[in-house]
């Protein structure tokens, strides 16, 4: 039978004062070098670093309340049951040790070591710091103890705000400031760091990832979208209800369950609150509840009439021709079923004949002569396909991967204008008089020397033909969000350092724009792709400048406007940009990936029909 908290407590402090090991014995008072005795609210403060770190503390009291014995942060959580009355002082913390732990779960234990401050990955990442203690001593006072009462996380519970502001004189830090758990969501989940937690039914919102991890909210209402995300819509509303989940039960003895978004973990699910590298406040489950199918669809949309040009997105994820057979069969079926064969298709993410195998190989026909050849197999168009090869490392992405833009095109009911002379390092113009635009190359690669490009991918445009009329499309692959410091970074607001970057490259695409349109002004031109950012973005603005280009998003209802997940927020990365000339159409993001644990790429594609 379960020892009472109020027990436990007694046992291991009498324990503790028989053994002379707290303050007020004979042998404490005899050394004044020894560690200062502490409990677990000492340890974490009312600031997100503690006040004792670099310092020794000793035989520390708690009970156990969770072990993880794998991965490469190996060590327990326990927490004080006999808390103090501060609500910003955590009263559980996690042992580094290293090493798979002797501890059981309801283990009254005393601890011995160091009390740190690590940052997982590291200071660069710029997130917040976990306390622990480094290489302990444990003394295990006896098994078997009730755990604290885990802090339920609710809806109540959680602010709607999400972070304070930093500390300008600390670099805009949050790490000094004083914890406000009832104001701010990050500084409650900080008040609870290492404490055991519980939370009841929730709404899955970030599918199960090949890491066996997912994400829900404790708010059912918060910017849910029709299919059962959490849409993220502005840099103002993070959706402070969503929380990490991952299980401490190793996977050869419970397999994680399959989620998608809008299933439902029902039940209980309860374990230490930790902060990890990959998503922030995390609960590391002991007890995880049961995944409820909330029935979600792929979606499909409707096929283009006799009169209407169809041209989609698709990043296709790193595809070279050592992926398996059923990758190139499932997207092939993206394409054909779910986005009903569209006239042009601008790919993203397809690398050469030998994938990531750095040789200097920069070729890519092997690679979509299987995709094409997929294509056909599930009853889709013979697609032709245009593109230009990059330089060997050039482009970024995998290294040795050597990915790029790729035009494929249904010549059954579309024409490609070929202009020869396109290479890696010929940038494409603007020509033509008398309202009749052309591109001096087709495809052509624009401004592929410009510094914006540097270690990105390099924009393919390209001239078609549609029942006599010419349309231009621009494939773009802009640079990625890596260097951006995560939504529960230290620093608020969050620093997003790869915007610049990118901001420069819509401003390329933005000025090609406008020299086609100083030419003709009604001319229909298409810039889409993996634009890697929002639509409420400066990048997004700046590729809208002038009025050359609208995001198409902009047509639909709020709740449908998102192409990827990511931590439990759904939103853009993924569009269509359309000028002046592109009139009374109809968009569609098709989801068919994003959503779901069974992926073919993390991105899900978009199409655009209309009527030259």
């Amino acid at each position: 039978m379960p020892v009472p908290r109020s027990a436990a407590v007694s046992a291991v402090v009498a324990a503790a004062l028989g053994a002379g090991l707290l303050a007020g014995t004979a042998a404490a008072a005899a050394d004044p070098t020894a560690p200062a005795p502490a409990r677990i609210h000492d340890i974490q403060g009312t600031t997100r670093t503690s006040p004792l770190a670099g310092k020794q503390v000793a035989e520390v009291p708690g009970v156990v309340t969770g072990v993880r014995t794998y991965g490469s942060s190996k060590g327990f959580w326990f927490q004080d049951t006999a808390p103090d009355d501060n609500p910003a002082t955590s009263e559980g913390v996690f042992v580094f040790t290293g090493s798979a732990p002797t501890v059981a779960v309801g283990d009254a234990v005393l601890v011995s070591g160091t009390v740190t401050e690590y940052v997982p990955g590291g200071l660069s990442s710029g997130n917040q710091s976990l306390t622990q203690i480094s290489k302990p001593t444990v003394t295990v006072v006896s098994p078997g103890n009730a755990l604290p009462t885990p802090v339920t996380v609710t809806a109540r519970t959680v602010p709607g705000r999400y972070a304070p502001a930093g500390d300008p004189a600390a670099g805009n830090s949050v790490n000094g400031l004083t914890l406000q758990p009832k104001k701010y969501a990050l500084d409650y989940y900080e008040s609870l760091e290492g404490m055991n937690v519980r939370i009841g039914t929730s709404r899955i919102v970030g599918a199960t990832d090949p890491y066996s991890e997912l994400w829900v909210t404790v708010k059912p209402r918060e910017n849910r979208t029709e299919r059962g995300g959490s849409l993220y819509s502005s840099y103002d509303d993070q959706n402070t209800g969503r929380l990490q989940i991952q299980s401490l039960v190793p996977a050869a003895q419970q397999p994680f369950p399959k989620a998608n978004v809008g299933d439902t973990l029902t039940g209980a699910t309860e374990g230490p609150l930790d902060f990890n590298q990959f998503g922030g406040y995390t609960i590391t489950a002991r007890t995880l509840g049961t995944v409820k199918d909330g029935g979600l669809k792929r979606e499909t949309t409707r096929k283009q009439r006799t009169g209407e040009l169809a041209v989609a997105t698709y990043n296709v994820e790193n595809l070279d021709p050592s992926d398996p057979q059923a990758k190139f069969d499932a997207l092939a079926d993206g394409v054909v079923t779910h986005l009903a064969s569209p006239d042009i298709v601008a790919l993203e993410e397809i690398q050469d004949n030998n994938g990531a195998k750095n040789d200097g190989t920069v070729d890519a026909s092997a690679t979509l002569k299987k995709f094409t050849d997929a294509i056909v197999a599930k009853g889709g168009p013979a697609y032709q396909w245009r593109s230009i090869d990059p330089e060997n490392l050039k482009d970024g992405g995998e290294p040795g991967g050597n990915i790029r833009q790729v035009f494929l095109f249904n010549p059954a009911r579309v024409s490609f204008t070929d202009r020869p002379g396109g290479d890696s390092r010929t940038a494409v113009a603007v020509t033509g008089t008398k309202g009749r635009p052309a591109l001096t190359l087709s495809p052509g690669r624009i401004d592929p020397a410009n510094p914006a490009w540097a270690d990105s991918r390099k924009p393919l445009a390209g001239e078609f033909v549609f029942k006599g009329q010419t349309v231009f499309v621009i494939a773009n692959h802009f640079a990625s969000k890596g260097g951006d410091e995560g939504l529960a970074s230290q620093h608020q607001p969050v620093p997003r350092s790869s915007e610049a970057k990118r901001l420069l490259q819509a401003q390329a695409v933005n000025g090609f724009v406008k020299q086609i349109l100083a030419v003709d002004k009604h001319a229909r031109v298409l810039a889409l792709g993996d634009i890697n950012d929002f639509d409420f973005s400066g990048t997004t603005k700046a590729l809208e400048d002038g009025g050359a280009l609208r995001s198409a998003f902009r047509t639909l209802p709020k709740k449908e406007r998102y192409s990827y997940v990511y931590q439990g927020n759904t939103q853009v990365l993924d569009q269509i940009l359309t000028s002046p000339g592109v009139r009374g159409f109809d968009y569609d993001s098709v989801h068919i990936n994003a959503e779901f644990s069974d992926q073919n790429s993390d991105h899900d594609p978009q199409v655009i029909r209309f009527r030259p």
